[in-house]
């Protein structure tokens, strides 16, 4: 019976030293995996920062680049009225000192001509400084939205 009861412990021994491996080796690989997963989780986390700050590195150019359109913009138009003002005082002068009719006519409709004609320039003026303005405010956010757009891309 010592044969039989030798051959048990024997057995018994053996199953459990499997049994210690195999859970020593799920363990290891539960281990493995979490820090897998963890190191994954902190790469994605850093991706994300990194973007994040590339994005609001954007909004900010962006928005520099809006500030310095809408400050030309008001040079221009302070620079107008005053230019307006100035001609308006000269052509006030001109038709105070008319000796006639037909020549306050003349006089009124050269103004009026002038007057329309610089009014129109500065609306051009104002037009091609506002898109230039958009274009330059847009460009940073456009760059970002594309790198955005590439990077999904890639991803899939």
């Amino acid at each position: 019976m010592s044969d039989a009861t030798e051959t048990v412990k024997q057995t018994a021994a053996k199953a459990q030293a499997q049994v210690k491996a195999q859970a020593e080796a799920i363990q290891k690989a539960g281990t493995t995996a979490f820090k897998d997963g963890v190191d994954r989780s902190l790469n994605s986390l850093t991706e994300l920062n990194a973007q994040g700050k590339k994005n609001l590195e954007a909004v900010v150019e962006s928005a520099a680049a809006a500030q310095k359109g809408a400050e030309a913009l008001s040079q221009q138009a302070l620079a107008y009225g005053k230019k307006s003002w100035e001609e308006n005082v000269s052509a006030a002068q001109s038709l105070s000192q008319a000796r006639s009719v037909q020549e306050l006519f003349e006089l009124q409709t050269a103004w009026a001509k002038s007057a329309t004609e610089a009014y129109l320039a500065h609306l051009n003026q104002t037009s091609e400084t506002l898109t230039a303005s958009l274009k330059d405010s847009f460009k940073p956010i456009n760059s970002r939205v594309s790198a955005a757009v590439e990077g999904f891309q890639s991803a899939r």
